[in-house]
């Protein structure tokens, strides 16, 4: 059995960060970091735009309090503001910090750190290293964590929680080159897995933001958080579904339609093209559905609309948004320096999550918290994204609130001894269940109830959503969650089987569609990110109440948790 003082499942932001200061508090806790790819392949490396801070490095009068009402506003009034407080305050501290780990920031000329416009920011608050922001900060992180002799299991996969007696207790975790299992024990255990873009068919995911750390955690007895929440982000690559960054938008590029009209001047005129990403990417719906899309040949009634950044010049496009650059023309063969980027709303965030406190600790329910299990990042919800995460706040959430989760759990073990259990009875029970789907005669493969799953979700959860839609895709999850008795392996070999890795991804894919499906229909309004046509209107009076779903084998079950409102009351959102 591995055994380490701390055990974190997860290599990218918010996993890294709180290893590291784990080590910097206290040298001697033995940490173990387990990644299911390569850290520096963790999908915090994809984040372009920026991090959000006020430093007043170009609007000298933002302040922290700015940027928590423009966190608040744009959740539309469902983030705890306990929380928001915590991450805005601290923002300006944790930039420093990076810059100092050797985070190369891009530079003003007079040497201080560049920061950009950002939609829903009414600051430009948002530091960044070109378009890489993620890559540049995550590769940071990992030199740090060598440095400071952190045990990274890296290509390990993480199977199961143990949650018992209100306690986790361990993991059960197998080495993809060699499928050995290994049961794992901690004093404590921190999940920062990620989110879940790959229940759906088009997003800027990778290919592992496949849910694990949720489904491990809602299959161990925890709710999960506001995951009726999606954020779909404005500007997908078409067809492809990959990222334009905002990043683009915040050096002035333009949205148009079919009639060559920056439309967001109807849906948001104080803001237009830095309008929040849930009204952005509804404004495009609506266009396309108005028969203002485009159409590959150009002509209207498409499936996109443009992003337009030939008007800022080949410089600036190549030495501040490169990546961006340089992905339309690597995948589309379209050169943003003389023509338009085809862009349509895409899955990208995950405002909801695993139910923590500000100290990182899991919620078992709105008074209980389970011992000695951890979250941060995206997987997490301490909930100062609400209903809409703004853009540049996520990896700011990931920074701060792994600091704050590996502070938190330094100081937690230092009065715990190791938990105990049955290690073996949770191996046996991994084994049987590995042995089963080797074994199984099936006749559906493993890609095309994936994709159908996806397709499904896509279909009935998609930007609008209603009554009748999501018990549609409830419905057809349930079939799909028969036919998955019915898929079969072709690898039986124990090397690098990744066939056996795709299908124990898609049992989580399938727990966590169910309750974003679930939550959505429960939530009988619109806000944020959800918007219900059958209920087009905020209802403050019956749903300012963050949902906790419970994964049952009778179906999920849901319940609510107040909102903390402590310092902005909730208003009309307007841009």
């Amino acid at each position: 059995m591995i055994k380490h003082d701390i055990l974190i499942v997860g290599g990218g932001l918010a996993g890294c960060r709180a290893a590291l200061e784990i080590k910097v508090r206290y040298p001697n806790l033995d940490v173990g970091l387990i990644a299911k790819t390569h850290p520096i392949r963790s999908h915090s490396v994809s984040a372009q735009g920026g991090i959000a801070a006020s430093l007043r490095n170009i609007d000298t009068d933002d302040s922290w309090e700015s940027h928590a009402f423009d966190t608040v506003k744009g959740s539309d009034y469902l983030a705890d503001q306990d929380a928001v407080e915590i991450l805005t305050k601290e923002a300006s501290d944790v930039i420093i910090e990076l810059e100092h780990l050797g985070v190369l920031f891009s530079r003003l000329p007079d040497g201080r750190i560049a920061q950009r416009p950002f939609g829903g920011h009414s600051h430009s608050r948002a530091c960044y290293a070109a378009d890489k922001t993620g890559h540049a900060i995550l590769h940071e992180l990992v030199n740090n964590l060598r440095r400071y002799g952190v045990q990274i299991y890296d290509e390990w996969y993480v199977l199961k929680l143990i949650l018992e007696d209100n306690e986790a207790k361990g993991l059960i975790a197998l080495e993809i080159s060699t499928s050995k299992l290994e049961a794992m024990t901690a004093k404590a255990v921190l999940f920062a897995t990620g989110g879940y873009g790959r229940v759906y068919n088009t997003t800027s995911n990778d290919y592992a933001s496949t849910g694990d750390g949720l489904a491990m955690a809602a299959a161990a007895g925890v709710p999960l958080e506001d995951m009726e929440f999606v954020q779909f982000h404005p500007t997908g690559l078409y067809p492809v579904g990959v990222l334009v960054s905002e990043a683009v938008r915040g050096e002035g590029a333009y949205l148009l339609n079919s009639e060559g009209s920056r439309f967001m001047s109807t849906y948001a005129p104080s803001r237009m093209e830095l309008a929040p990403r849930d009204i952005t990417s509804r404004a495009i719906g609506m266009e396309i559905r108005a028969g203002r899309g485009i159409n590959l040949d150009g002509t209207a009634g498409g499936p996109f609309v443009h992003l337009d950044v030939r008007h800022l010049g080949e410089a600036a496009i190549k030495s501040r948004i490169p990546f961006a650059w340089e992905e339309a023309h690597r995948l589309l063969g379209v050169d943003a320096v003389y023509q338009p980027i085809p862009v349509r709303p895409t899955v990208h965030y995950c405002m909801g999550g695993i139910p923590v406190n500000v100290n990182s600790q899991v919620r078992r329910d709105s008074e209980t918290l389970v011992e000695r299990f951890f979250g941060a990042g995206e997987c997490s919800c301490v909930s100062v994204h609400g209903a809409n995460r703004l853009g540049a706040n996520s990896l700011l959430e990931c920074v701060v609130y792994g600091r704050r989760a590996g502070a938190s759990i330094a100081e937690y073990v230092q009065d715990k001894d190791f938990p105990k259990t049955d290690y073996e009875y949770h191996l046996k029970q991994i084994r049987s269940t590995i042995d089963s789907l080797l074994g199984q005669k099936g006749t559906i493969r493993i890609n095309a109830l994936r994709q159908s799953i996806q397709d499904c979700m896509s279909e009935y959860c998609s930007v609008f959503r209603t009554e009748t839609t999501l018990k549609e895709g409830l419905a057809k999850l349930h079939k799909f969650k028969k036919d998955y008795q019915q898929i079969y392996l072709d690898d039986k070999g124990d090397c690098w089987n990744t066939e056996l890795i795709e299908a124990l991804e898609l049992q989580n894919i399938l727990i966590v569609a169910e309750i974003i499906l679930t939550s959505a229909l429960m939530r009988q309004e619109s806000r944020g990110s959800h918007a219900r046509e059958d209920y087009p209107v905020r209802n403050d009076e019956g749903f300012l109440r963050h949902t906790l779903a419970y994964y049952t084998q009778e179906g999920t079950k849901i319940d609510h948790m107040p909102v903390v409102i402590n310092r902005f009351t909730p208003l009309e959102r307007k841009y």
